[in-house]
């Protein structure tokens, strides 16, 4: 799909159905002066976030961009449902842009241009073919523009100002690993999803309502991937919500339960789960995997014996500390004449036979003897260990459960920008609109 490449600047938003600026600051006389030193005529107004006026030209800008970026398969009557998510993408991104700028983060222009360039690489054009599709399509490039720069540092203040707050439970991913493993012999399940989130407790009902109403549009004919793509609020949106094969027992139990009940080709009804409801299709079932043979991720390291038994030991104990698995440079100097290599995907049968004994017994994180072979020491620390039934990597999981804490102090940080915020949504009608 051509367009693909556009999806991942298109905010997944949150729980757009019933969004209509229900629990936001509202001050009309700090609106009436902000759009007065504006020159807009109000009757173009769609919103005024704090002092920035946001028109109905800017609505109509990117609901032609989100159309686009759908393939133009959208049915008229899903269109007041994209105005709607069209202004709150562009609220949350007027918040997000304030917010840089109280902290002087900024993007220069070439910097944008670059992902510019990258989007449009992505869709097999060039930067200034690109832009001629833009404007083709009636897309103002200033208007994707603002969204890249939002999308591009956004995520960059909320790790600077809460990573250390985001702590992975090593118990956590054990316990999904584990859970996998045993799980292993079950069925596959190729899976999508749309995830409307829950923003407010008190109003749980009017979002399921909202997440039926996506329901009925895709009875109606609207594609899943099209749903997905404008209102999902999972970072898989931006491929139309596919998830991929997922084993049972990987998901939340409460999702696992009620794939396991879909037959191929059928879609959930929202599902209740960690703040959010979900909307889950099965596209196909195989069955289990069989398990195969066991692979190892090795940080192998090697001394010549003329630095003696001891100086090889205290080298290969760096290694552990060392950020060995990454695939980046060492954090620590391992010392003269050590040698280093990272092997991937390292089956028994390619490991020395002197070796293997050692490695096979061993687990994640552990390290083998130091062994005298050849003139040399040697030494190999376990990075990951497939053993053969195709689980994610330890790193993969931890990257995984990261990512979701991350998106959840995102989502948080922001809502609490917006509390704080004078937001006036004066765009109550649908608008004149055409592709």
């Amino acid at each position: 799909m051509t367009n693909r490449a556009l999806l991942s600047f298109i905010s997944a938003g949150f729980s757009l159905l019933v969004w209509c600026g229900a629990g936001l600051a509202q001050t009309p006389n700090s609106s009436e002066e902000v759009i007065a030193r504006s020159g807009v005529p109000r009757e173009s107004v769609a919103a005024v976030v704090n002092d920035v006026v946001i028109t109905t030209y800017d609505v109509r800008q990117r609901m032609r961009l989100m159309v686009m970026s759908a393939g133009g398969r959208i049915p008229p009557e899903a269109l007041p449902q994209i105005q709607q998510k069209a202004l709150r993408d562009l609220v949350e991104e007027k918040l997000k842009l304030q917010e840089l700028a109280v902290f002087d983060v900024k993007a220069t222009e070439q910097e944008i241009a670059q992902e510019f360039s990258m989007i449009a690489a992505q869709t097999n054009m060039s930067a200034d073919q690109f832009e001629s599709m833009l404007s083709s399509q009636g897309v103002s490039i200033d208007s994707l523009n603002d969204q890249i720069e939002a999308n591009m540092l956004w995520p960059e203040l909320v790790r600077g100002r809460y990573r250390d707050r985001v702590r992975v439970n090593e118990d956590e991913i054990e316990d999904t690993i584990q859970r996998m493993r045993e799980e292993a012999t079950l069925e596959q399940f190729l899976v999508s999803e749309i995830c409307i989130a829950v923003d407010d407790p008190a109003r749980a009902q009017e979002y399921y309502q909202g997440s039926l109403q996506l329901l009925e549009q895709m009875r109606r004919g609207v594609p899943f991937t099209v749903v997905a793509q404008q209102f999902s609020a999972c970072t898989t949106a931006a491929v139309g919500g596919d998830l991929g094969w997922v084993r049972a027992g990987q998901l939340e139990p409460e999702l696992d339960a009620a794939i396991r009940n879909l037959q191929p080709g059928s879609v959930s009804n929202p599902i209740p789960s960690q703040g959010a409801f979900m909307i889950l299709a099965l596209r196909d079932k195989r069955a289990a995997v069989v398990a195969g043979e066991p692979t190892f991720k090795l940080a192998y390291v090697s001394a010549p014996e003329s630095v003696g038994q001891n100086t090889a030991r205290f080298a290969f104990e760096k290694v552990a500390t060392a950020d060995a698995c990454s695939g980046r440079p060492l954090r620590q100097d391992l010392g003269e004449n050590i040698g280093f290599a990272l092997l991937e995907n390292m089956t028994l049968d390619s490991i020395d036979p002197r070796f293997r004994d050692w490695i096979e017994d061993l687990d994640r994180e552990e390290t083998s003897p130091v062994i005298k072979a050849e003139g040399a020491y040697h030494a190999a620390y376990v990075c990951d260990k497939d053993e053969g039934l195709g689980l994610p990597s330890h790193r993969a999981i931890e990257d995984q459960i990261y990512a979701r804490q991350m998106t959840r102090i995102s989502q948080q940080y922001l809502r609490d920008i917006e509390r704080k915020s004078s937001i006036d949504i004066r765009l109550q009608e649908p608008l004149a609109f055409s592709g």
